[in-house]
């Protein structure tokens, strides 16, 4: 080997070792800023110590063969999973404290300053959406502009606020546990980030920068692409499946993996018309978050389905009538939100639910947590302090709509996979362990076979290469006859 191709090796020997480095001392470094280390080294301790060395060998294997036959990974958030970042430049505040202007983008979800009490209605004033039903769409409210960052890379739907990555963490965890299969962010590893307040029929362009990143990261990789979704992310994917033709999805799509998918929708988007979600921040308001969270037809993309909640199911419960998904147009009205019974209409028939993916699918999801089912008015104080009737689900989906991927089973030739954590909410299912280590195994499995399918085209090709060599051989002089005929014009 020549002196400058082995000093070549070298360098970027060394400067893979610093990488790997490089992770280990930030695992380390959080150990030594632990508020218990300073006291005393505990085995719990050592064993994170361990866990970091484990990832250092897990890192220094990744670096060497394998890597490249990983599935690349695009993660599609659910809804309030991708940052929103915002400018203003408002003719007059909500209030004395709220901005009128600023000058830079800054990042409006998730930033929990803003949504203190002192700032709550400066936060909902800028985030809430205003509905035109002649062109049946939303916009921002006057003088707020708006912007999705970080689309194709993964770190805005890792965190929720790129300043603080230890509080907001979305799809952190999951992406920790990956990354020691060799993945790297920005190239096997995508995100997929939207204005998650608006539903599939606002999200055109949205679906065209999604079908070419597929593509792309398909070409770049060489392999086919594994979408992991969660919570709306689910029903999202659905939409854009079902626009996409058979031929594309088997040369594009490996697997589907729904983590907590809202595939039918849920009751807790009921809940939330009627009475607001404080997101289970204890100084928010419900009453108050309830302002902006009306405005969004992500929120009427969400409501329970026709097709799995009958006309005759009760949702509302009061002394004068019940409500249920037959006669929402009613509710509305009755809750003096006229734009979002316009916006139901816009988004109700959006999924076909009898229509399948038509791609593999790992559906993965909590129960065994208390999940609204109705809500009943036993006094005239509707639409405040419903008594909450439970049943299955995950704390935020029911379980007849996390389950409702089972039905698709008959209805593709893909295979469907199901796994139910349980006592694991909406959310938890993005920290747990189990669901980690599923995808995790799962990825590694198509690691193998893209490996053994790779092995097996080479063994193919040297093949035809050893017959080629053999006919020559056997037949001398053919190759020079083949290049006169060439010459001649007689073949090409």
């Amino acid at each position: 080997m020549r002196l400058g191709k082995r000093q070549d090796l070298v360098r970027r020997q060394v400067a893979r070792d610093e990488v790997v480095l490089t992770k280990v001392c930030a695992c380390v470094h959080k150990l030594r800023h632990s508020s218990w280390f300073s006291c005393y080294l505990t085995m719990a301790t050592w064993n994170m110590f361990y866990s970091c060395f484990f990832v250092f060998i897990i890192y220094s294997l990744a670096e060497g063969k394998g890597t490249k036959y990983i599935p690349p990974v695009v993660l599609i958030p659910g809804c309030g999973g991708s940052q929103l970042e915002a400018k203003i430049d408002t003719p007059a505040s909500v209030r004395v404290v709220c901005n009128s202007r600023t000058n830079e983008w800054f990042t409006m979800w998730l930033n929990i300053d803003l949504i203190i009490p002192s700032y709550i209605d400066c936060f909902v004033a800028h985030m809430k959406l205003e509905y035109d039903n002649v062109t049946r769409t939303t916009r921002n409210a006057a003088g707020v502009e708006t912007r999705i960052p970080g689309f194709g890379n993964s770190s805005t739907v890792e965190w929720l606020n790129p300043g603080d990555v230890y509080l907001l963490g979305y799809f952190n965890n999951l992406v920790s546990g990956i990354l020691p299969l060799g993945y790297e962010r920005g190239v096997t590893l995508r995100g997929a980030p939207y204005d998650f307040r608006k539903a599939p029929n606002e999200l055109g362009e949205y679906f065209l920068n999604l079908r070419d990143l597929i593509e792309s990261t398909r070409v770049e990789t060489g392999h086919k692409v594994v979408l992991v979704a969660h919570s709306m992310g689910a029903p999202l994917v659905h939409y854009f499946l079902n626009y996409q033709p058979q031929s594309w999805k088997d040369q594009y799509i490996e697997t589907l993996v729904t983590l907590s998918g809202a595939w039918a929708g849920s009751v807790k988007a009921v809940h939330i018309y009627a009475t607001g979600d404080n997101l289970g921040i204890p100084f928010l308001k419900a009453s108050k978050a309830r302002i902006e969270q009306v405005t969004l037809p992500s929120l009427s993309f969400l409501l329970p389905s026709s097709q799995v909640w009958g006309p005759e199911e009760v949702l509302i419960q009061t002394k004068q009538r019940n409500y249920s998904t037959g006669n929402f147009k009613e509710l509305f009205e009755n809750l003096k939100l006229p734009d979002a019974y316009d916006m139901y209409l816009d988004t109700k028939n959006l999924l076909h639910l009898s229509t399948a993916p038509g791609v593999e699918i790992h559906c993965i999801h909590g129960e065994g947590v208390a999940t609204v089912e109705k809500l009943v008015y036993d006094d005239d104080n509707f639409p405040n302090n419903p008594q909450v009737v439970t049943g299955a689900g995950d704390g935020s989906v029911n379980a007849r709509s996390t389950r409702f991927c089972l039905n698709f089973a008959k209805k593709q030739e893909q295979k469907i996979y199901h796994h139910v954590l349980n006592k694991v909410d909406h959310m938890g299912v993005l920290y747990n362990s189990e669901s980690i280590t599923y995808l995790t195994n799962l990825l590694a499995n198509i690691s193998r076979k893209n490996e053994q399918h790779a092995l097996m085209m080479k063994n193919l090709i040297q093949a035809e290469k050893g017959k080629e060599k053999q006919f020559v051989w056997k037949y001398p002089g053919m190759e020079e006859a083949d290049e006169i005929k060439v010459r001649a014009g007689l073949i090409k």
